[in-house]
């Protein structure tokens, strides 16, 4: 997964392993035992609604196998998955109560409060792999690794780091050797470990963190080097940046089945370079399992293309700037592969979000080398009111705060592109932030009205949640999508003048980024299927 992730290989009750924690990093209002199972108790009537971390992760198919992801895209229980599927509501409702009731009777009277919302659920999926009795669990940290409540496992069968980003910097660090001393983190003694090409100082730290805790770290090799003579493998994953996750996710599986007696045949044996901190792991002929693995491999909401008709999304939830940089890559190229319009009409479109502390001048002068003809900012909101969908809340941001936010991207966008084009006096001053949010008495919902006495004329556009932006950009030419309500219209000159090119456009290319959340909101309305 772009951005650093780490992960690790865990063997289930099966295996003959035992899950124990440590119980520190989950701090002291969770480092506690949860008790075995017993009948299930009455669920409470009231609703829990805790607070949101984030996260992400491509997810491995196993036999009798468990993973835990993070964010989810549409429903919560994607976060805990038996072989790739999510587990169902009735055994997420079952286990939720379980472990929300016995962490209620044993909790620490001096530390009344609950779990926050990801670390329950990191004990809720332990909880739920242990009593499903999976073989194996595919377990991916939320932030970092060192600290985070997920490395609590004493001896996984297998470590791994992908490539390092800058992220999550308030907590993480802001550097890239600062964040790969955190995701080292995860290594544990005498238990392999195996990363890809890093900048050379971050390699270096991550060499010199496995070298503390006595932990084999090994270099992948390129995925090239796993192909030999014959024909190359076909991922199921979109973009250049997919093959070194590839590689990683061949060493890592590998581990599992030399762990399980399968030795498999080498084609080179690891070596270690002049010059090189880390030796380069062995490679070997994959078995045909593991080539069908690749090439099946699915992951919504990362290089995903759904066409509908004349409108195609290109979804991924890129949020750093290396991941941002590999989205471009591959838009530009799933864009320039597509069938051309005979008479040219085209229209390019940005849908944008970010979230946290992340530096969003940073991320959009990224997206400049895409030439859309139009930007849409909205919050991660499907619908406003906010309370139409509990799965996709937000409860630390309010629509004001995040309204503000996208005020704030329009506002950069505007100034970008001002700086790439020189003073066109086509574009508009930069906006202000303050005072653009005007409720319209008709509706009774916020519209984004400019303070300006004069007509903006900026292709850059603020909805208040998804669904509107949504209407707006397939202008009723997506089957799933309604058509954009003729009362209440957008009171930007643009939205108007945009709608009419919409209209008439033979081909529509909508590129959504910038937010895991933000991707998951629109794939819920563009494919409610995905809710149920």
């Amino acid at each position: 997964a772009l951005g650093g992730r780490a992960a690790a290989l865990c063997p289930g009750p099966a295996g003959g392993a035992s899950a124990r924690g440590v119980g520190a990093p989950l701090g002291p209002a969770v480092g506690r035992r949860v008790p075995a199972a017993r009948p299930l108790p009455r669920c409470p009537s009231q609703r829990w609604r805790p607070p949101r971390r984030g996260g992400a992760l491509p997810l491995s198919k196993m036999a009798a196998g468990g993973a835990g992801r993070s964010p989810h895209l549409v429903q919560v229980r994607e976060r805990i998955r038996i072989n790739g599927q999510p587990i169902s509501k009735e055994l997420f409702s079952k286990y939720f109560w379980l472990v929300y009731n016995r962490l209620e009777e044993t909790k620490d009277p001096g530390h009344a409060s609950m779990p926050a919302y990801f670390r329950f659920l990191t004990i809720m999926a332990f909880h739920v792999f242990l009593q499903e009795k999976v073989d194996l669990a595919v377990v991916e940290v939320g932030i970092g690794g060192a600290y985070d409540c997920t490395n609590i496992i004493r001896a996984p069968v297998v470590c791994g780091v992908s490539s390092l980003g800058i992220d999550h910097v308030s907590i993480l660090g802001d550097t890239m050797e600062k964040i790969a001393w955190q995701k080292g983190g995860i290594f544990k003694p005498g238990v392999p470990a195996f990363t890809v090409a890093q900048p050379e100082r971050p390699l270096e730290v991550l060499r010199d963190r496995a070298q503390e805790r006595e932990c084999p770290l090994y270099l992948c090799p390129e995925l090239d080097d796993f192909e030999g003579g014959h024909r190359a493998l076909e991922l199921g994953l979109a973009g250049a940046h997919q093959r070194s996750n590839a590689a990683l996710a061949l060493q890592l599986a590998r581990a599992w089945l030399q762990r399980r007696g399968c030795r498999g045949k080498e084609v080179s044996p690891g070596t270690e370079l002049a010059g090189r901190p880390v030796p380069l792991a062995p490679t070997f002929r994959p078995t045909d399992a593991m080539i069908q693995g690749l090439r099946d491999t699915e992951w919504l909401g990362r290089t995903q293309v759904l066409p509908r008709g004349p409108v195609t999304w290109y979804l991924d939830g890129a949020h750093t700037t290396s991941s941002i940089q590999a989205c471009v890559r591959w838009f530009r190229q799933a864009a320039l592969t597509q069938d051309k319009p005979h008479d040219g009409s085209e229209v390019r479109v940005l849908l944008f979000n970010a979230t946290g502390d992340r530096d969003m001048a940073a991320l959009l002068k990224l997206l400049l080398p895409c030439h859309f003809d139009y930007a849409v900012f909205c919050p991660n909101f499907t619908q406003v009111p906010v309370a139409s969908n509990a799965d996709q809340q937000n409860f630390n941001v309010t629509l004001e705060n995040a309204l503000t936010r996208c005020l704030e991207n329009q506002q950069t966008w505007t100034r970008l592109l001002e700086e790439k084009g020189g003073q066109d006096p086509w574009l508009p001053a930069p906006l202000r932030a303050g005072g653009l949010l005007q409720p319209a008495p008709a509706r009774g919902t916020l519209l984004l009205v400019p303070p300006a006495p004069r007509p903006l004329n900026s292709p850059a556009l603020v909805f208040p949640c998804l669904a509107q932006a949504l209407r707006w950009v397939a202008q009723g030419r997506d089957p799933r999508l309604a058509a954009p309500a003729a009362t209440g219209a957008h009171p930007h000159p643009a939205a108007s003048s945009g709608a009419v090119l919409l209209r008439e456009a033979a081909a529509v290319r909508v590129l959504v980024t910038g937010s895991l959340h933000l991707v998951g909101g629109v794939l819920r309305l563009l494919d409610p299927a995905l809710s149920q």
